[in-house]
């Protein structure tokens, strides 16, 4: 009909077809169906204010899904991922292409938590110290320095030269503990401020889930909101969301937040009332408070139920004087809160710290788990929520919102049960679009016989043995996957007892982003991580052709949050293992797998150890759940495989040639 506009104008999926905007523009684009048919709902559940939960595997190209429909609404959108780095990644990379190809105005903002921005009042308070540990970590401080007058932003990781993860940072960054607000002399060239300002102001804010649940906590809280209200809601990884969310709706103490509120106290004391000694005593009676809370703590590292804790001799003790210490420090803190704004504000942070100490050493509210954590150097105490399922149900009740949780691993066996009981949909549309790689001819599925139980103590070197051909065959080239660094630790030392003569890379000798560049750049590397390799990872091509995973990644059933979750789902009449403990690790293993085949060129072999995948009922769980791959428990047919693979490069090269 003349004047009507033609599918293409007006549907992502035209955008996105073989004669849309996408293939007409984007060297090398390749229309794909799922991606088509994910757009459509996504603009649908926008349109409708209706809750889609989508699961897209890995090239589907879920991210244009759901950016293209948001761009295209014309609403408020907010759009959430798992981490920083992926943060980034979907506002420097993936939306300026669907923005600059729509040819669209709108304002969109990057938004990130307060401890990821550059503060210039604590720059100016450090430099003014001139308390540098060492000559490199002045020059670290130098180059901080002239960065400083060079950003518009102040965020962090536009910074090189200084890794995020460096001790400097903190001290040239704040937290909402030692922000000064309003009173601070530079509020208004604040980034932190600037950058809110910013998101308040966009129609589209590419923001974490660490730093959404924040939000979402202060306004339960009824103290303010970091973000803009929103049409239309995006959570990107959402197979994530339950685990960041818990922290946020509990309430935690460590010895890093009481030790920071000793070293900035220190400094306000020395920029401010020097000639207050007893402020000195009062710091370094908390510090010795601290360390004798720590020492009372004695035993080995790990997670335990506070009463588990109260239990040993001294900790009773270590309690009191710990409280006496911090409220010393706070009363000599109020005596001289008028010579500084910092001094003022460090006496508020100190009693919202005993406060906040005194409740944690406590009985823990009803429906919170109370439990601690001791490191090699600390502690924390926590307040945990047994679930947030009521509490996001409301959030979500309370919002006139189209919402999308979209991630390539949100199904066990092909439901959705698990994810939507645990975040309390009860209204939502599903949809599955499985990867577009062909499983059946890029990968094979590896299972070895004759292992012991998992428990068994030879169970670890009896699994190397059978890895050994593995990796041989793959000519390195291999991430092992491991549920423990105890497991992790022990392979190390096989593989360095000679075992295989490929480079090895081991989490915990190098930073992670090191670790990978190396991987990468070897090309016949076998890499030995734990849990913070088995997603987030991409590696694509030859360098990583095996995958292998040690054990189910079930969590530990000793942990008390879990352990408490356990007894709570048990004590109702449901099935604990079914509901929470197995869906989880199936995730868990969906995401390991995930590393393996990141293109259609990528070939390569999938392997999992755990004799329980065909001794146990649940096994079939764990398999069906995996991508439909060719099968084998024959190590002849992983080396048949790498042959074949090496053939089909040889054929290549020739005919380049």
């Amino acid at each position: 009909m003349e004047g009507e506009a033609s599918p293409i104008e007006t549907l992502p999926s035209g955008i996105l077809g073989e004669q849309g905007l996408f293939a007409a523009s984007i060297e090398g684009f390749k229309p794909r169906k799922p991606q088509m048919e994910m757009a459509d709902a996504v603009a649908e559940a926008f349109e409708q204010y209706t809750t889609l939960v989508a699961e897209a595997g890995t090239g589907t190209g879920k991210t244009y899904a759901y950016l293209l429909p948001a761009l295209l609404s014309g609403k408020r959108i907010i759009i959430s991922t798992g981490t920083k780095n992926l943060q980034d990644q979907l506002y420097h990379r993936d939306l300026p292409v669907v923005r600059d190809l729509l040819e669209q105005g709108s304002v969109t903002a990057l938004l990130k938590g307060r401890s990821n921005y550059l503060c210039l009042h604590r720059l100016e308070l450090t430099e003014d110290q001139g308390r540098f540990y060492s000559r490199r970590e002045s020059a670290k401080f130098t180059k901080i320095r002239r960065w400083a007058s060079e950003t518009d932003t102040g965020d962090i990781a536009e910074m090189s030269g200084v890794e995020e993860g460096d001790l400097l940072w903190p001290r040239v960054t704040s937290t909402a503990d030692n922000c000064l607000g309003q009173e601070c002399s530079e509020w208004d060239r604040c980034h932190v401020v600037n950058a809110r300002r910013r998101a308040q102001e966009a129609d589209l804010v590419v923001v974490n889930h660490h730093l959404f649940f924040a939000d979402m906590a202060l306004k339960e809280e009824g103290f303010g909101e970091l973000l803009p209200g929103a049409n239309a809601v995006v959570f990107d990884e959402a197979h994530q969301l339950a685990e960041v969310a818990t922290s946020f709706f509990g309430e935690r103490i460590s010895h890093r937040q009481l030790l920071e509120w000793a070293d900035d106290t220190q400094a306000e004391y020395l920029s401010d009332a020097p000639d207050y000694k007893p402020l000195q005593e009062g710091i370094d009676q908390l510090k010795k408070g601290v360390a004798d809370f720590r020492l009372a703590l004695d035993g080995p590292l790990g997670r335990y139920t506070w009463q588990q804790l109260t239990g040993r001799s001294g900790i009773g003790g270590a309690t009191e004087v710990l409280t006496t210490a911090i409220n010393t420090l706070t009363t000599l803190l109020q005596g001289v809160a008028e010579r500084g704004k910092g001094l003022s504000a460090c006496a508020e942070r100190g009693a919202q710290l005993l406060d906040r100490y005194h409740r944690l050493t406590i009985t823990a509210p009803p429906g919170q788990i109370h439990w601690a954590e001791i490191h090699k150097s600390g502690f924390s105490i926590h307040h945990t929520p047994l679930e947030i399922r009521d509490t996001f149900q409301g959030y979500m009740e309370g919002r006139k919102c189209g919402w999308l949780f979209t991630s390539a691993t949100l199904t066990v066996d092909g439901q959705f049960d698990h994810f939507l009981q645990e975040f309390g949909i009860e209204e939502a549309t599903t949809a599955r679009w499985d990867s577009p790689f062909d499983f059946q001819k890029q990968a094979l599925f590896f299972h070895p016989t004759g292992l012991p139980q998992p428990n068994a103590p030879e169970y670890g070197e009896k699994m190397m043995e059978k890895m050994v051909p593995v990796i041989e065959a793959s000519q390195g080239r291999t991430f092992m996957l491991f549920t423990s660094h105890k497991a992790l630790r022990a392979a190390a030392e096989y593989l360095r007892d000679g075992a295989v003569e490929f480079p090895l890379l081991v989490q915990g000798e190098s930073p992670r982003s090191q670790l990978l560049e190396r991987f990468r750049q070897l090309g016949n590397a076998v890499l030995l991580g734990a849990s913070s390799f088995w997603e987030g990872v991409d590696v694509r091509g030859e360098a990583l052709s095996c995958v292998i995973i040690d054990k189910f990644p079930f969590a530990s059933p000793g942990d008390p949050v879990l352990q408490a979750r356990i007894q709570a789902l048990n004590s109702s009449g449901r099935n604990a293992f079914m509901e929470l403990q197995l869906p989880r690790a199936v995730i868990a293993l969906r995401q390991g797998a995930g590393r393996l085949i990141r293109s259609v060129e990528d070939r390569g072999v999938f392997v999992v150890c755990d004799p329980r995948l065909l001794k146990k009922g649940y096994g079939h769980t764990f398999l069906n759940s995996l991508p439909d791959m060719a099968r084998s428990r024959e190590v002849t047919a992983v080396e048949q495989f790498f042959a074949v693979a090496e053939e089909r490069v040889e054929e290549l090269t020739e005919v380049s040639q």
